[in-house]
């Protein structure tokens, strides 16, 4: 056995540092104190049989190894045996999942679609690199530092990677515009690029106001507090917020919203574990929509901060939540820092409802699969489409705390008053297009080739809104390359309602590519069940 720890130990150093962090890891933060003396030998006796076995792996296995993998592997093995959202991220894909959540990245700063292999600039970030250096909306951007972006089958990813980088230095970037023969050349000055949570924010009546935010990051807080100061200088009396596809983020960003809109030191969430500190989250008042009526829209995607943020709302009788039952993650996952950037984030608590309603929906260890396929489940018993297929023990019958209104626990957050999902909206034919992005393709050749058009014509999104009609000949356009595919419509009333389907959608992408995406949702949510219920209620006020 000495050979085995004696052999190349330097090396050996180096292939069990994730190993020993881990165990550290879940030794230390945990903070586990054992009263029984064998509990802390048999983990100390474990311990070392992990590291023996990944040494003799290393030295005298028959083949090669990765050494790095093989740990990895066994983080993964670890985790996997534990809870669903327990999870190991390498260097690489903590870096993708932390981005949006810390509210920036460096680089050029554009909204960009992929047309026909080449990168069409949808829009310049207002006052980022990009703009200052003159780039358009419709630019196309062809090469970066003299190598060939457009026509060569670069994946998003890889082009996302070249424009990206360290604040401070410059892409030189080559620039096809209409109207002018030559490619233009632009040195942009990489800079601090946000990555906003809030997609939209608009008035859907003259007292009606909306919010839709995407996640709960560091910036979210913020944003939602000047999209709330926009909307009430323009009469906002009432609010959606709007957390469809929600699917979580910062519990401290949750709290910070929540407070905008509850009493000081009313409850929002609590959390429990078995080695930590139980956490208390509460209001601290002064909120910027303390009064006036408020919904909080919700899916079976809307998730973690989602559902903190809903439940607080919900048992505190301070608005309605709209929609359909919420996803179920009650588990708080604390970050784990390993120094070659790669994380483990671990399950420590559980996060409770102001009444007591653990988020946490029920689960198996291990049984990872059977979680991920939870929705469709749901699906499949017709909980999505009819609220009485939904089935609630009176164990889990809890009491909201000013009204004492009747709420479930058992895992998601139950609507106040449920919206079946529409499955005969979307026609087969128009699914399948959308699939192959031949709808949006189309939609930005459109706004492409007659942006200056449309901007003179629809000086204001609200003439566009009631004047704008996408031409027949671009849905037939579309209806033709998919022929080309072979996707057609079963009959006249497939086609009729992929019209109907591809009419809305278009109109849509337009106005977001003239404007931003508030002026999308304005247009997609004009025919949206669950926003349309929230503004029954509101004008029938049901609260």
């Amino acid at each position: 056995m000495k050979y085995f720890w004696k052999k190349e130990q330097g090396i050996m150093k180096k292939i069990f540092f994730f190993l020993l962090m881990l165990c550290t890891a879940f030794h230390t933060i945990a903070q586990v104190r054992y009263h029984n003396a064998q509990q802390e030998k048999d983990f100390e006796e474990s311990l070392r049989k992990l590291i023996g076995a990944a040494a003799m792996i290393h030295n005298i296995y028959v083949d090669s190894v990765d050494s790095k993998k093989l740990v990895e592997d066994a983080i993964n093995g670890m985790l996997n045996k534990l809870d669903p959202h327990s999870a190991y991220t390498n260097a690489k894909d903590t870096k993708k999942l932390t981005e949006p959540l810390e509210g920036s990245f460096e680089g050029i700063g554009v909204q960009f679609n992929i047309l026909d292999d080449t990168l069409l600039v949808i829009q310049p970030v207002p006052k980022g690199p990009s703009e200052k250096a003159g780039i358009l909306a419709g630019d196309r951007i062809i090469s970066v530092a003299d190598t060939s972006i457009a026509g060569v089958k670069m994946t998003r990813e890889e082009i996302m990677r070249r424009l990206r980088g360290p604040k401070g230095t410059i892409a030189h970037l080559g620039v096809l515009r209409q109207g002018i023969k030559d490619t233009l050349k632009f040195d942009v000055k990489r800079d601090k690029i946000p990555v906003n949570s809030v997609d939209a924010a608009y008035m859907i009546t003259p007292t009606i106001g909306l919010i839709r935010f995407n996640n709960f990051a560091l910036t979210t807080h913020k944003e939602v507090q000047d999209a709330i100061r926009q909307l009430k200088e323009k009469g906002m009396k009432s609010l959606i917020i709007d957390l469809q596809q929600n699917g979580g983020g910062f519990l401290q960003a949750a709290a910070e919203v929540a407070s905008e809109f509850l009493p000081k030191g009313d409850l929002i969430v609590y959390t429990k574990g078995r080695s930590v500190p139980s956490q208390e989250f509460r209001s601290v008042g002064g909120g910027l929509f303390a009064e006036g009526k408020l919904i909080i829209l919700v899916d079976e995607y809307s998730a973690s901060a989602s559902e903190i943020l809903a439940g607080a709302v919900q048992d505190q009788d301070r608005g309605l939540v709209v929609g359909r039952r919420t996803f179920g993650k009650g588990l708080v996952q604390r970050p784990l820092e390993i120094p070659d950037g790669s994380m483990i984030r671990l399950t420590v608590a559980r996060y409770y409802t102001p009444s007591g309603r653990s988020i946490q929906k029920p689960y198996q260890k291990g049984d990872l699969k059977s979680y991920a396929l939870d929705v469709i489940n749901r699906y499949n018993k017709g909980e999505l489409t009819h609220a009485d297929s939904i089935h609630f023990p009176d164990s889990l019958r809890y009491q909201t705390l000013r009204k004492g209104r009747t709420v479930y626990g058992g895992g998601g957050i139950m609507p106040d008053y449920f919206v079946p999902l529409d499955t005969t909206k979307y026609s087969k034919c128009y699914r399948e297009l959308s699939a192959k992005s031949l709808i949006i393709n189309h939609s930005l050749k459109y706004t492409d080739k007659h942006r200056k058009t449309l901007q003179k014509k629809y000086p204001t999104f609200e003439k566009f809104k009631k004047g704008f009609k996408v031409p027949q000949e671009v849905i037939d356009e579309i209806f033709k390359e998919g022929e080309k595919q072979k996707i057609t419509p079963k009959d006249e009333a497939d086609k009729q309602l992929a019209q109907q389907n591809m009419q809305l959608f278009i109109k849509a992408l337009v106005a977001r590519d003239l404007w931003d995406m508030s002026e999308y949702f304005a247009i997609i949510y004009e025919h949206d069940e669950v926003v349309r219920k929230a503004v029954e209620l509101i004008q029938n006020d049901a609260q």
